[in-house]
């Protein structure tokens, strides 16, 4: 199986983020996605977040390619909000791990670890000093990648109070400052 190509998201890619992201949902009992009561920000992906990439599997014979991963990046002010009720973020940017989803089929090849590796690169390039991310307590495959990839989990939770009933576990990661390019 050929590698999916990785690029920056346009706004246009909203069908195909919505479908991926439907689809690992429906891999979870009671996990349920409502785009226009919950996640109104995937109509449009590339405008919603910092930065937003989406892998595409190419299609064969020149057809359409489909949206098989992606992931976003969040950046939050030093010591906005949580950052400052935790005591971090004091003087530095912190960034934040969004919407890191996979099909199924392109699980187990590195993948997910290269999404976030395009993320942490970019946190770094905007110079934040710590990424972060929430997770549903249920993506049980997804928090063994976060561990492998250095992430912390910090024991926090949080209740969304959503229609999938989600509590999300809090992780972190220090990040070293970017080499710098001559």
């Amino acid at each position: 199986m050929q590698d999916p190509l990785l690029r920056a998201a346009r706004d246009t890619d909203s069908a195909g983020v919505i479908a991926l992201i439907g689809a690992v949902f429906a891999e979870y009992p009671g996990c349920v996605l409502d785009v226009d009561l919950e996640e109104p920000e995937l109509r449009a992906p590339a405008s919603s977040f910092e930065a937003f990439w989406v892998l595409e599997a190419r299609a064969a014979e020149g057809g359409p390619g489909v949206v098989v991963g992606c992931v976003g990046l969040g950046l939050h002010g030093p010591g906005d909000g949580e950052e400052r009720a935790a005591g971090r973020g004091a003087g530095r940017q912190v960034a934040e791990l969004k919407k890191l989803y996979l099909a199924r089929a392109h699980r187990g090849r590195g993948l997910g670890a290269r999404l976030v590796r395009v993320v942490e690169d970019e946190a770094r390039r905007r110079a934040a000093g710590e990424i972060e991310l929430w997770t549903d307590t249920r993506f049980i495959t997804a928090h063994a990648v976060y561990a492998r990839l250095g992430y912390q989990r910090t024991g926090r939770q949080r209740a969304l109070n959503d229609l999938s009933a989600t509590i999300e576990d809090h992780y972190v990661k220090s990040l070293s400052p970017a080499p710098l390019v001559e």
